[in-house]
C-alpha cells in the first residue's frame, strides 16, 4: 500500500511532518521549500488545463446560451452557500462565544504584525474586482495565473469556436484536447511529488507555530471546526436532495485529494484532480470547466465561516458586545468582501479588518488576535472550500441537467464506470487475393463480412 495508494503515502508524510517538525523544529522550518515547490508547480499547469477544459466543453456542449444559464446558476448557488455559512458562523459565535473573558487590551497589541501578514495590500473594491476579471492581456491573464481571466477568455475562445463550426476550424478543437491531455499527464507527473510536499508544509506549520496554539485558542478551534463540520452535513443534505449522490461517498471516492490539500493547506493543488474525477463522475466538461474553477473566487464557505466567527472572537475578547444590526452589517460585509479575497495576501486579515472599519467599534489592531492561530484554520478553510465547490459542480449539473446520474452512482460507490464498447475490427482481405483475382464465392463472402 505504501508503494501504491498515494493516499497512504500521503498519511505518511503528514505523520513525518508533525514528528520532525515537533522534535526538530528548526529542520522542519527548512523543508518549508518542498511544500512551495509543489504548489508551485501545480499552479503552473492550472490556467492552461481551466482553458482547454472550459473551450472543449462549450464546443461539445454546442450552447453557449446553456454555459451562460450554468454560470448564473452557479452565481445564485455560490451566494446562497456563503451567506448560509455566514449566518450559521454568527449564530454559533453567539452561542459558544470563543472569545468571551479574555479582557484584551487593544492597545498591547501590535497592528504591524498584520501590516506585515497582509504585507500592506488591501481587497479591491467591488468595480475593481469586476475590472480585473477582465484580461488586459491573453498572455498576461496566463502568466498572472488569473483564473477568472482565464475563465473569460476561455468562453470567448469557445463561443468563437462555436460561431466559425468544425468546417472553417478543423484542427483547433482536437488540438485543444489533446494539449488537455497532455497538461493531465504533467499533473500525473507531479503529484507523485504530493508525499514530499505534505511532509515539507507540515513539518514547517509545527515547527514554526509549534502546538501551543492549539491549547491557547482551543475553544476557537473547537467551535470553526465544529460548524465546519455542521456545514458540511447540511451540505451534504443539500446534495442528497438535490441529486440523490452521498457527500459521505463522495469524500471517499476524493480521500487522496482531501487529504493532500488539507496537508499542504492549499485547495489549488488538487483542482486538476478534482476536474478529472467530477468528469469521470457524470459532471458534463462544460458545468466542471465554469462552475469549479469560479467557485475558487466566488464560493469560499470554509474562509465565510471563519471570517462571521473570528469578527466575533476579536469583539468578544476585547469587551464589544455587537447588536443584532451590527451582526446584519458583518454578513453585509463580508458577502462583498469575501469575493475578493482569492490570491490576496493575508487576506483573511484584509477581510476582517474592512469589518472592523465598517462596524467602527471594534479597534482595528484586535485583529492581531487572529495572527497565532490563522495557519491552524487553513485545514478547515480547505476542506470546507473544496468540498463546498465540488457539491456546487453537482447540483449545478443537476440543475442544469449536466449530470449524469447513474455514472454518478456507480463512481461514487466504487464501481467501475462502463466502458465503451469496442468497434471489432474488419478483416482484411489477404494482399494475395484481390478483388480482381479472387473467386466469386470469396468476394460475396468478403463483402458480407464488411457489411
Amino acid at each position: 500500500m505504501l508503494r501504491t495508494s498515494l493516499f497512504t503515502q500521503v498519511l505518511v508524510a503528514l505523520f513525518l511532518g508533525v514528528l520532525v517538525g515537533r522534535l526538530w523544529p528548526e529542520f522542519g522550518s527548512a523543508v518549508k521549500p518542498l511544500g512551495d515547490g509543489f504548489v508551485r508547480l501545480i499552479k503552473a499547469m492550472i490556467a492552461p488545463l481551466v482553458f482547454c477544459v472550459v473551450v472543449a466543453g462549450i464546443t461539445k456542449a454546442g450552447d453557449l446560451k446553456a454555459f451562460g444559464r450554468i454560470g448564473l446558476k452557479a452565481l445564485i448557488w455560490f451566494e446562497v452557500a456563503t451567506t448560509v455559512a455566514l449566518v450559521v458562523g454568527l449564530l454559533a459565535g453567539n452561542v459558544f462565544a470563543p472569545g468571551a473573558g479574555m479582557h484584551v487590551d487593544p492597545s498591547s497589541l501590535d497592528q504591524s504584525a498584520v501590516d506585515e501578514k497582509t504585507g500592506g495590500g488591501h481587497l479591491p473594491s467591488t468595480a475593481q474586482f469586476i475590472l480585473e476579471s477582465l484580461p488586459d492581456s491573453a498572455v498576461g491573464a496566463f502568466a498572472e495565473n488569473s483564473l477568472l481571466q482565464v475563465l473569460v477568455l476561455s468562453c470567448l475562445v469557445g463561443a468563437a469556436l462555436l460561431h466559425l463550426g468544425q468546417t472553417k476550424v478543423p484542427q483547433i478543437l482536437p488540438f485543444i484536447e489533446q494539449a488537455q491531455d497532455v497538461v493531465f499527464t504533467i499533473v500525473g507527473y507531479i503529484m507523485r511529488l504530493a508525499p514530499l510536499a505534505v511532509f515539507g508544509a507540515t513539518a514547517h506549520l509545527v515547527g514554526e507555530y509549534g502546538l501551543g496554539a492549539m491549547t491557547t485558542y482551543a475553544k476557537l478551534i473547537a467551535v470553526c471546526y465544529g460548524v465546519a463540520l455542521a456545514f458540511l452535513v447540511l451540505l451534504g443534505l443539500a446534495l442528497k436532495a438535490v441529486t440523490g449522490l452521498s457527500l459521505w461517498k463522495f469524500v471517499r471516492y476524493t480521500r487522496e485529494e482531501l487529504l493532500l490539500a488539507l496537508g499542504t493547506g492549499s485547495s489549488e493543488t488538487v483542482m486538476p484532480r478534482m476536474m478529472q474525477k467530477l468528469r469521470a463522475a457524470g459532471c458534463r466538461d462544460d458545468a466542471v470547466g465554469l462552475v469549479l474553477p469560479t467557485g475558487y473566487s466566488f464560493n469560499l464557505d470554509g474562509a465565510s465561516i471563519y471570517l462571521s466567527i473570528g469578527t466575533l472572537f476579536i469583539a468578544q475578547a476585547v469587551g464589544v458586545d455587537l447588536s443584532i444590526g451590527q451582526q446584519i452589517t458583518v454578513v453585509l460585509v463580508l458577502m462583498l468582501t469575501s469575493k475578493g479575497m482569492a490570491g490576496v495576501p493575508g487576506s483573511a486579515f484584509l477581510a476582517l479588518s474592512a469589518t472592523a472599519s465598517a462596524l467602527g467599534v471594534i479597534p482595528a489592531a484586535a485583529v492581531a488576535l487572529l495572527l497565532g492561530v490563522d495557519r491552524i484554520m487553513d485545514s478547515m478553510r480547505v476542506a470546507t472550500n473544496l468540498l463546498g465547490n465540488c457539491v456546487a459542480v453537482f447540483a449545478v449539473s443537476r440543475w442544469e441537467g449536466a449530470l449524469d446520474r447513474v455514472t454518478a452512482k456507480r463512481v461514487l460507490d466504487g464501481e467501475t464506470p462502463p466502458a465503451a464498447p469496442e468497434t471489432p475490427a474488419v478483416p482484411k482481405v489477404p494482399a494475395s487475393e484481390t478483388p480482381s483475382k479472387a473467386s466469386p464465392e470469396a468476394a460475396a463472402r468478403d463483402v458480407s463480412v464488411e457489411k
